[in-house]
């Protein structure tokens, strides 16, 4: 069930993204100081406080009180989606994908250039790389990505949902 993510799901949310962030983004970027000291999940937890803008724009997937996935969906863009690596491959990022199109209206995201997996799984469900390209944080190259307009149906097919 994907449902709106509430204060108590703030250290929950925070591991899994902490989690992805060091599986799939460390390899790339090697570095030990930011993975291992800046980002770790009390400071990340923060973010979601009760009443905050970043709590408010955050759902769920929940599984009989497991939270397994994260959305955060900001106007129309997709800000983060991640699934507990454990989980992935499930079909829960395709249903959380899916959720923010058909309920909340999102339509774009930017994608790290280096995240081929990522990049696949989006295209697979109807996105396509604008040719839009930012640096975040002056190292981080993003790629945007944008749905296309015959292409609203997401799929579940359950395959590499690991973004």
């Amino acid at each position: 069930m994907i449902r709106r993510a509430v204060p108590a799901d703030a250290s929950r949310i925070a591991e899994m993204i902490v989690t992805n962030y060091r599986v799939n983004f460390y390899p790339f970027f090697k570095n030990d100081p930011f993975y291992f000291g800046e980002l770790n999940v009390l400071d990340v937890a923060e973010e979601y406080a009760e009443g905050s803008e970043t709590l408010n724009c955050t759902y769920v997937f929940d599984d009989g009180g497991v939270v397994k996935g994260v959305i955060r969906v900001s106007g129309s863009e997709i800000e983060k989606l991640y699934v507990e690596p454990q989980f992935q491959s499930s079909g829960i990022g395709a249903e959380l994908l899916r959720f923010a199109v058909d309920e909340l209206g999102a339509d774009q995201l930017w994608a790290l250039e280096y995240n081929s997996r990522g990049i696949a799984f989006y295209k697979r469900n109807g996105f396509e790389l604008t040719g839009e390209k930012m640096i975040e944080d002056e190292w981080v190259p993003l790629l945007k990505m944008k749905l296309t307009g015959s292409s609203r149906n997401i799929q579940n097919n359950g395959k590499e949902d690991n973004i």
